[in-house]
């Protein structure tokens, strides 16, 4: 089993900055992919940006050269580094984990971070 907690999130002007933190426990071993995910007030949830166990990174088009996806050394940690904040950047956003298909298909949710991003 894994737990997955979001925290960085807050309200911000227009062109400031955040870092979510996406803080990893449990079963740690049994993780594969870590992205991070938003949905808008009135949206559907949508993909930001992915990283792989091998460090390989994506991005959603709307945020590439903003946002940096990343994880720390102790490899139970990602982060989401948010520059340039436009307010349609404003959602909760929530860290999500895939299993490795050795312990079974399946993902982990946190419990989300709202941002909001003021004009």
């Amino acid at each position: 089993q894994v737990q997955l907690v979001e925290s960085g999130g807050g309200l911000v002007q227009a062109g400031g900055s955040l870092r979510l933190s996406c803080a990893a426990s449990g079963a740690t071993v049994s993780i594969g992919a870590i992205g991070w995910y938003r949905q808008g007030p009135g949206k559907q949830r949508e993909l930001v940006a992915t990283i792989g166990s091998g460090g390989s990174t994506n991005y959603a088009d709307s945020v590439k050269g903003r946002f940096t996806i990343s994880r720390d050394n102790t490899k139970n940690t990602v982060y989401l580094q948010m520059n340039s904040l436009k307010p349609e950047d404003t959602a909760v956003y929530y860290c999500n984990a895939k299993r490795l298909a050795f312990y079974g298909h399946g993902e982990y949710w946190g419990q989300g971070t709202q941002v909001t991003v003021s004009s």
